[in-house]
């Protein structure tokens, strides 16, 4: 188990809180923009989360990774739509990360602030994020970038391309935005052609740092989403009687949900270490990366079964849980891509 701060818990409480309230994933599944906007307006006037992870002398709060991770963890379990995850954990801490003072003092603000959207474009049309086709050539970029998180929305557009880091603006001449059809419609996804859009390098840092951002981000969400799923089995194993005794008492359901505790402990634990690395960052978001994937999709798959057929319907929560865990294993490199690189780094 990992001990928390007093103030991390208070922050973990409020979030929990606020999200108990407002966190309606039904009601935007059928809008144009995939969030409710007056939602984001209030995370960032009345809890400041856009700063979480933004320094001071950009208007955050100057928090650090494992904050950001407790707000993630927290969205991940009630299944968010936000733009929070892409402007935040993706973009703020790429610029965060980059190095380039001019880049950060342009944006950073209005990432603390929530007047600005943002969002990182990673995947090629190949659906993967190596052998890189994307080319900046004279101020302006070129090619398409499939899967973007928000990006038929975001305002500002982070392009990983061949010879580093971009920033294109989402409405400049020369972007075209395509929503796609997916499988877990509480995370809107986008095509986005490039053809000679404007746009600015961004940072002396390596995509690459920003890529292994972006996979410790998503895993701390994993973790909360995996966590829900724990919850909800444990509720309905309680309640649910079968031969006139709760579920929950019989031997293979205390199994199977021991069994989610350890792996989503286990998950937990490679989250915080990875928020912490520093140096060891690639090995440590690749071990994220690899195991709180595979963690989700399990718990979500064992909370569906100890529902039985109650999981399986369009009513209930449970399926959006697995649609979500099978979109964020593949959103960044799946588990066997990050184990793959684990192998690389380590020499074996």
């Amino acid at each position: 188990m990992i001990a928390f701060t007093e103030e991390q818990e208070d922050l973990r409480a409020v979030v929990r809180r606020f999200l108990a309230d407002r966190a309606d994933v039904r009601a935007r599944l059928d809008s144009g923009e995939g969030h409710d906007l007056a939602v984001w307006r209030q995370l960032a006037d009345q809890l400041g989360l856009p700063g979480i992870a933004v320094p001071e002398e950009y208007g955050g709060s100057g928090g650090g990774p494992v904050e950001l991770g407790i707000v993630l963890e927290e969205m991940g379990r009630v299944l968010l739509p936000s733009p929070f995850f892409a402007t935040v954990a993706l973009v703020g801490q790429a610029l965060t990360a980059s190095g380039d003072d001019a880049a950060k003092s342009r944006w950073l603000p209005g990432i603390a602030d929530g007047s600005l959207t943002a969002t990182l474009a990673v995947a090629e049309e190949s659906g993967r994020a190596t052998d890189l086709t994307t080319t900046a050539t004279g101020g302006t970029l070129s090619g398409t970038k499939m899967f973007v998180v928000d990006g038929h929305t975001a305002d500002l557009l982070l392009v990983v391309a061949r010879t580093g880091l971009f920033a294109v603006e989402g409405t400049a001449p020369g972007v075209t935005r395509t929503r796609l059809e997916t499988l877990d419609r509480t995370r809107r996804l986008a095509r986005i052609d490039f053809d000679g859009a404007p746009a600015v390098p961004i940072g002396e840092s390596p995509p690459r740092k920003a890529l292994d951002l972006a996979v410790v981000a998503l895993a701390a969400e994993q973790v909360g989403g995996a966590q829900a799923c724990l919850d909800m089995a444990v509720g309905h194993a309680k309640v649910r009687v079968q031969f006139d005794r709760p579920i929950g008492t019989f031997q293979a359901i205390k199994h199977k949900c021991a069994d989610m505790l350890l792996a989503i402990e286990a998950a937990r634990s490679a989250v915080y270490h990875a928020a912490s690395a520093g140096d060891e960052l690639p090995v440590a978001a690749s071990v994220a990366g690899a195991y709180c994937s595979v963690a989700f999709t399990h718990a979500a798959k064992e909370n569906i079964q100890i529902h039985g057929g109650v999981g399986y319907t369009w009513e209930h929560d449970a399926h959006r849980y697995l649609k979500r865990a099978k979109s964020s294993e593949q959103l960044f490199g799946a588990p066997a891509a990050h184990r793959a690189r684990l192998a690389d780094l380590v020499g074996i």
